[in-house]
């Protein structure tokens, strides 16, 4: 056995909490989160504690953090709406989905601010990113309370899923092919990971 070492949490910062957190659960799914807020501004932001939780119904969660002086404009404006679409970055949004990680005000259009073009949902009460392959048109079901930790945890459920018809399917299925969305995942630090080569290994049982 190689030497190893145990890292208790609550003896290290929540720097370096969030450091090794982040650096080792990956690849991560990129939640790029677009609302409205109450005044009809529209927000863009990446969110990397982000996943699937259940397909009957079919729920996603966010983790969203809050910033020193005041909450996220995203959980603000979800609260206020009570809807949001989860845009799917892929490779050629890499660029533009950084911009909109910035901290600007929230009268702030993310989607001018990136070049983003925008388009309305007619499912939830929420704008999502035009170009975008694949969105998932969202609404809230359920706020969790993580005990004092400064992060809201939404439970949402998927209510429309858009595709572009660029998109390729494995036959005789609905699974995307991963060469055809070529999405990005969060990985530790300024790292992400692009998927470009997939190896497809078939499970015991269906062998």
């Amino acid at each position: 056995m190689k030497p190893t070492r145990t890292i208790d949490p609550a003896g290290i910062s929540a720097l370096n909490r969030y450091h090794l957190m982040t650096s080792l659960v990956v690849p991560r799914p990129i939640g790029w989160i677009s609302t409205w807020s109450e005044s009809g501004a529209a927000n863009l932001a990446p969110f990397s504690y982000f996943s699937a939780v259940s397909i009957a119904p079919m729920l996603v969660t966010v983790s969203i953090g809050s910033r020193r002086d005041r909450l996220k404009d995203t959980i603000t404006n979800i609260r206020a709406r009570g809807a949001f679409c989860v845009n799917v970055v892929t490779e050629g949004q890499l660029e533009a989905m950084n911009e909109t990680s910035a901290s600007v005000d929230p009268d702030v259009d993310e989607f001018e601010l990136a070049s983003l073009p925008r388009a309305e949902s007619d499912r939830v009460d929420a704008p999502f990113v035009a170009d975008c392959p694949a969105v998932l048109e969202c609404e809230l079901r359920q706020e969790v309370d993580l005990g004092g930790a400064p992060n809201a945890l939404v439970v949402a459920e998927v209510v429309g899923v858009r595709l572009s018809d660029e998109l390729d399917f494995e036959e005789g299925t609905m699974i995307v092919r991963p060469e055809s969305l070529r999405p990005v995942g969060r990985l530790g630090g300024s790292a992400y990971g692009v998927i470009r080569e997939v190896e497809r290994v078939l499970r015991p049982d269906r062998r």
